[in-house]
């Protein structure tokens, strides 16, 4: 009996090597065509592996980490190209991932949530689903209202994109609310930039943008809270200008903003007003 047990115990060991050696091999060959640019391939491995390895062992966190950034290269790729679909795919994966796996990393880490709840956001507004866009964003100002969210995203957010002939258009959001004094300040909730791009679809320089504006007047006596208005700069000055046709309430539509913003681009509509403002030296 104690032969047979013996020889069982080896048996599993063997079996238990040969497995960890196979996804070793595996994770190596992976990591080589991570090397190599070919990120889809490298996916495949990583996401095959993952549920193999014990979350004890070494390797555990160095699949997690490449296993992440493969499938964020991959939803960054699918997004540049407006291919939501597969953009929210492995958005979500990728942000399961980092829910999953944040006791085992540090505080960096972790800082990777944020980052990728914005791009789900952006997948969903190019799916044209805002009202799922808004259970995430609802997540980024929670973190914004906690004091949790890292530099770079704790001030406002890149909730939109778009292409338009040879340009690419960039919304971001800011996350303080609109004022009950419509005189105390100037205050900007939604920022379009509006792109050229180089050969490869890439952001070239800022032609102009767009600001969701506080329009100043009485609450009580306005019928909406927002004008949109154009931005240029120059060496010299800013130059800017108001469109009336173009207004919102303080929860703003943002599917007819959004339309209203490709109808503009597309015609080269030029706001009703010009102003410059000199820049200061």
């Amino acid at each position: 009996m104690r032969q047979i047990i013996c020889t069982l115990m080896s048996l599993v060991f063997a079996i238990s090597s040969f497995s960890q050696s196979s996804i070793i091999k595996k994770y190596l060959k992976a990591d080589s065509l991570l090397s190599a640019n070919n990120t889809n391939e490298a996916y495949k491995i990583y996401k095959e592996i993952h549920p193999q390895i014990d979350k004890t062992d070494t390797l555990y966190n160095y699949v997690v980490w490449y296993y992440i950034g493969a499938t964020a290269q991959l939803e960054k790729e699918a997004g540049i190209k407006e291919d939501y679909t597969n953009s929210l795919k492995f958005g979500l994966e990728a942000l399961k991932l980092i829910q999953e796996n944040k006791e085992y990393f540090d505080e960096t880490f972790a800082e990777r949530e944020p980052w990728m709840i914005k791009n789900i956001i952006v997948a969903y507004f190019g799916l044209g689903q805002i009202s799922e866009a808004k259970k995430y964003k609802d997540l980024l100002y929670k973190g914004y209202k906690d004091k949790t969210l890292p530099k770079g995203i704790d001030s406002y957010f890149n909730f939109d994109f778009f292409k338009i002939d040879n340009k690419n258009i960039w919304g971001y959001e800011w996350y303080p609310e609109l004022p009950d004094d419509r005189f105390s300040s100037s205050f900007t909730k939604v920022v379009y930039y509006v792109y050229s791009t180089n050969s490869d679809g890439t952001d070239n320089q800022q032609l102009y943008r767009f600001h969701v504006l506080m329009f100043h007047q009485d609450s009580k006596d306005t019928k909406f809270d927002y004008l949109l208005e154009r931005q240029e700069d120059t060496n010299d000055a800013t130059i800017s200008g108001s469109y009336y046709k173009y207004t919102y309430k303080k929860d703003i539509d943002y599917k007819k903003l959004k339309e209203d913003i490709k109808e503009i681009v597309l015609a080269n509509l030029q706001p009703d007003t010009r102003r410059t403002t000199p820049k200061r030296k």
